[in-house]
Formats: structure tokens, sequence, C-alpha cells
């Protein structure tokens, strides 16, 4: 095996090599270092790195597998880790000025249990301001004049190129499914509830969630599964069996999946070759697709959560809003101001709806296997200015709803554009199944 190219294999791939001992966690943690010392002053991913604590907790994980310890699923396998993650051995500084040389005391639930799988934790990836708008120094690896999306941007660009196989994001709009659009990651935001949010940065606790990018859909499985578990600090977690996503997401399907094409009410916001491509695919799937059009009122469920997001953020930064607004975005200083004049009433009634709508998708996941739809607007914008727009993830977050990015398309401008599949709540391993099946049956239409 070529040592110099080991950062391009898939997380399954490099575990299985660690594991075999075809290859070791200190080559691959070095490859995916060289490949970084390359590319990083073009894409810019990385908000901490210390090279040679990364190759120490390589070699850490070569002595444990010499030693005969039990392997976990991850192990030797260097995983990126967004910053607003806590990590109890870097600084976590939330993308603000704010919060510069911020390191936290402990792990957030999600570096434990990644630690606890083998995973090497490489470095810290770069989010834009408090996870919100305001873009950070990250370019999108296919092009760097285009944006990576936001605000898992350093998450899914170095993924994409070549720096790390694995890499942890969250999500409270559009932050896991956008980045993995615009860069042309496969990406996956797991069921609300399913991951702890325990040590990250709160913005929103009905709207928060934690994600994963990789290359694979297999990848996917192989991290979320990894990181789902119940935690105390979470009330959204509980006790659970955790899904085995990794075995059901390598199944074929006992039937090929039925997809349900949602245009969704902000079909107008979709560029003109993001309606054709879409066109496109519907006709190669045959009838393994039909439209389902959602009812027009469904466009209220946008501004409800607009109405949760930001009053949550005028909770959540209070302080940083108090004492230092001077130093925040436009961007963000309005979202909090808008926030600030939420009533409590409006609050409550547009929470009260989440449940609600989970309900009225029963009947779409009776007749269908998964939801198809864009994953953003188009691809990504030319300029750094902006990170795009979410507003093809926004009903999916607010309902909880597991989502998979897929990079199966292509812009005119050679720019990855994004397919979206979306399961019902608790239905993530066949979800991941349903998206490998999409991939093969694209794939085997080219």
């Amino acid at each position: 095996m070529d040592a110099s190219a080991l950062n391009w294999l898939s997380a399954t791939d490099a575990a299985r090599a660690i594991r075999e001992g075809s290859a070791s966690s200190e080559e691959l943690v070095r490859a995916c270092l060289d490949q970084i010392a390359r590319e990083e002053s073009r894409v810019q991913a990385w908000q901490f790195l210390d090279e040679a604590y990364a190759l120490a907790q390589a070699r850490a994980a070569d002595k444990w597998r010499r030693a005969g310890e039990p392997l976990g699923a991850l192990h030797g396998v260097p995983v990126g880790v967004k910053d607003i993650i806590d990590t109890a051995d870097m600084p976590t500084e939330d993308g603000t000025v704010l919060h510069a040389g911020r390191t936290p005391l402990h792990d957030a639930a999600v570096v434990r249990m990644l630690r606890e799988a083998g995973a090497v934790i490489l470095g810290k990836t770069v989010t834009t301001e408090l996870a919100t708008y305001a873009p950070g120094k990250t370019r999108n690896p296919h092009n760097p004049e285009h944006t990576p999306g936001g605000s898992s941007s350093g998450s899914a660009a170095a993924v994409v190129a070549g720096m790390v196989p694995l890499a942890i994001g969250t999500q409270t709009n559009g932050s896991v499914i956008r980045p993995a659009a615009y860069c042309g990651a496969y990406g996956f935001k797991p069921t609300y509830g399913l991951v702890p949010r325990a040590g990250i940065l709160k913005q929103s606790p009905p709207l928060d969630q934690v994600g994963v990018f990789a290359r694979s859909a297999d990848d996917l499985a192989l991290g979320a599964e990894a990181i789902m578990g119940d935690d105390e600090d979470d009330p959204a977690t509980r006790p659970r069996a955790r899904p085995p996503l990794a075995r059901v997401a390598a199944e074929e399907p006992p039937f090929p999946p039925r997809l349900a094409f949602v245009r969704t009410p902000m079909w107008d916001a979709a560029e003109e070759e993001t309606r054709a491509a879409f066109a496109e695919l519907a006709e190669h799937l045959g009838d393994r697709v039909a439209e389902f059009t959602l009812p027009e009122s469904a466009r209220a469920a946008w501004e409800w959560h607009r109405t949760i997001m930001e009053a949550d953020l005028a909770a959540s930064f209070e302080k940083e809003y108090d004492e230092g607004r001077d130093r925040l975005s436009d961007s963000l200083r309005g979202q909090i101001e808008r926030g600030r004049a939420v009533a409590a009433v409006e609050y409550l009634k547009a929470a009260a709806r989440i449940p609600r709508l989970n309900d009225g998708f029963a009947e779409l996941f009776d007749r269908f296997d998964a939801i198809l739809t864009p994953a953003a607007t188009g691809t990504a914008p030319h300029g750094l200015a902006s990170t795009g727009s979410p507003v093809f993830c926004t009903l999916w977050t607010l309902c909880g709803m597991p989502a998979v990015a897929l990079p199966l398309m292509q812009g005119e401008n050679g720019l990855p554009l994004g397919v979206q599949v979306v399961g019902a709540r608790g239905d993530d391993a066949r979800l991941l199944r349903t998206a490998r099946w999409l991939v093969g049956a694209v794939a085997d239409g080219g």
C-alpha cells in the first residue's frame, strides 16, 4: 500500500487497514498531515492543528494494537472536529475573537465517544462565527473563489481535500447538508436526539444537531454510529440501543426503495440548473420516484424555524451581545436583536408545531422510503462574503428528521450539485441504506 496516498482511503478502509496491520495509524496520520501541508494555504480548513500531538496520538494507537488490546471501530483513524465542539486537549474558540484562547476542561460527549472508538482527534476545523452566517477563512476545495458553505465549512472542505477521512460538524439550519453539497462531500445529519450535544456550543436546543462528513455512505454510517448514545447532560437524548447503522447501510434493500420527490414551497429559490438536474434525476429513476406536493401552508414552517432559532440565539449569546456586540458581525447582531423581540407565546407556538409537522409526514412515509429533494439552491455561490442559502435544509432540521447529502451531480461550472435524501425520525439506518442504493442507481445509469 502506497503510504503517501493513505490520506485518500475511506474511513472504513483505513480502519480495516489499521486493524489488519497493512497500514499503521502513524502512516495514515502522516499522510493526512502531508496533504494538509500541500493544500491548507489554498483551502484553509483548520483552526487548530498540532502535528506533533496528532502523531503522538497515532503512535499510542499503534502501540495499543500491537499489544493485542481490543480495538474500537475507528481505531487509529484521524477525525476532524468542528471548532465549536469542546476538546480538553485543544482550544475551542467557536469562530469568534470573543472566545479566543478558550481551552475547555472537558471533552464534549461526541469527542469522548470518538476517543473510546479509538479515533485520533487530528485537529479543530474552521467554523463560521459562533456557527451562524458570517464566514470563516475556509475556501471551497474545488474552486477557492467560491464559498464552502457553512457553518461546518472546515469539516466539509477538509474531507473533500483529502486532509482527513472523517469529520464532525453541527447543524441548526443547514450547516452540515449545505457545506457537504457545496464541497462535494457525503454529509449526514442524524435524527434529533440520537447524538448528544453536551459540550457543544449551544445555539438553539430544539434545533441543534450533530452531523458527519465523509467520502461514502458507508463511512457516514461508521462515523455516526460511533457518536450515538445517551448523555445525562443532554435532555434530548435517552437510553436506547445504538442503531446498527453500519450493518444496515451495507445491506442491499429487500426491494428497490420508493422516493418522494418533494420540491418544498421554496422551489422558486432553486436555480434553473438545479430544477433541470432534478427533473433529469427523477426521469432516470423512473417508477422508483413520484412527486409529492406539500401544502402551501407548509411555507409557514420556515418562519417557525426562524422564530425559534433567533429567540434562542438571543438567549444563548446574551453575554457576547452585552459585552462584545461591537465585535460581532452585522448579521449575528441582527439575529440576536430580532430574537430579543420574539414574544414568549410566539416561541412556544412555533416549538409546539414540531411534533405536529412530523405527524403530518406520516402519510408520506407510509408510501415512500425517503424524500428526494435538493441539498441547496444550486452549486456553491461565487464569492466568500456569504455561505449560501440553507432554505432546502430548514424544514428537515426543524422536524429533526435524518438527512443525507450526496455528491451525485455537477453544475455547468464544474462544481458539485448536491442531492438530499430525508427519512422519518428514527429511521436513520434505512435512510443510509437508501442513500447507498441511490448512489448505485445513479452510477449504473452513468
